[in-house]
């Protein structure tokens, strides 16, 4: 271990940095904790850092850097701040992850990469990109997130793993019967939760979109109708002033003449429709829009389904259409 320290000194004085970067990375391989003092480990670790930040190894050199000053009461001044000189431009090119896990014991993968365990907190570094985070542990429910890696920024995130129910189920059969039950530091495996339209609020909804998909359609066939029979009115109409011995005066005037019978029968079939169809519209579209501000309300406050549990649906328009946006969690 001491020859390749001194052939990686030889190679970085000279500028030979990948042979210094080769020659520290084996020996921080080749130390033994048991013979090998705490200050060599850190001293090899940030050597070998500032090799891979003049390789432009900005990630492997803020691992080893950052390592290295973990251990800062064995290093010397002058070398934390040559450390703590390279972590910082090597930082400026990578994304650093402050990962808070619990239990401390989980297995933490990242990008299929064994991290390692018993730490409560881990600082990872990452090139730019999505990458994937991964904590397990044994009678624990398997954890894993996805973020985009953007160089220069600090993120953090948090993976707490609960227990798993076969863990859970297993604890409790191996209790003494006698023996108190002792409440779960986890709430238990809830049962599938209620649609939220299954309440009174989602039921009225549907209703209310039946109903005015109803009444429109209804209201629309009643106008094109009466249009129809407007057309009809017309014609017949222009008829009557045709022949020179009536005209469509007479038939206002004499509603019992029998050439107007017909003619008055389609103003008063036109008339209904067009009233009826056009009441129709205007009620569907009084109700359509009282069930759309329902999708704006929650109804939560009523205390009928905490709001957690909730779906909010909202209407949404954009260029090319229309559509609806529907959040929450399930």
């Amino acid at each position: 271990m001491k020859d390749l320290v001194r052939a990686g000194k030889r190679a970085r004085a000279e500028g030979r940095w990948t042979d210094a970067y080769d020659a520290y990375k084996a020996a921080l391989e080749a130390m033994v904790p048991a013979t090998n003092t705490e200050q060599e480990r850190a001293e090899i670790a940030g050597e070998l850092g500032l090799c891979a930040l003049a390789l432009s190894k900005h990630r492997d050199a803020a691992e080893h850097l950052a390592w290295s000053l973990e251990q800062r009461e064995a290093l010397s001044v002058a070398l934390q701040l040559r450390f703590e000189e390279g972590l910082r431009k090597a930082t400026k090119h990578v994304a650093t992850l402050l990962l808070a896990v619990d239990p401390p014991d989980a297995e933490v993968v990242v990008d299929g990469k064994l991290v390692g365990r018993t730490a409560r907190t881990h600082k990872l570094f990452f090139d730019s990109g999505e990458h994937m985070v991964r904590a397990q542990a044994p009678g624990r429910e398997e954890s894993f997130q996805v973020f985009t890696a953007v160089p220069g920024k600090q993120h953090q995130m948090s993976m707490q793993l609960s227990r798993s129910s076969s863990s859970t189920r297993e604890v409790a059969a191996a209790a003494p019967k006698g023996a108190p039950r002792v409440p779960s530091a986890t709430p238990a495996v809830r049962t599938q939760a209620r649609s939220p339209w299954a309440s009174w609020p989602g039921t009225l909804r549907i209703a209310g979109i039946v109903v005015t998909t109803a009444t429109a359609s209804a209201g629309s066939v009643l106008m094109i109708r009466a249009s129809r029979l407007d057309g009809d009115l017309s014609e017949r109409r222009d008829g009557l002033n045709r022949d020179p011995s009536t005209s469509s005066s007479m038939c206002w005037q004499a509603p019992r003449h029998s050439a107007c019978a017909d003619l008055l029968r389609l103003r008063d079939e036109r008339n209904l429709s067009g009233a009826v169809g056009t009441a129709l519209v205007i009620a569907g579209g009084v109700i359509g829009a009282a069930t759309a501000a329902s999708f704006l309300t929650d109804f939560s406050f009523l205390g009928r389904t905490p709001a957690q549990e909730q779906i909010h649906v909202s209407p949404a328009a954009i260029g090319q259409g229309m559509g609806v946006r529907i959040e929450g969690l399930w």
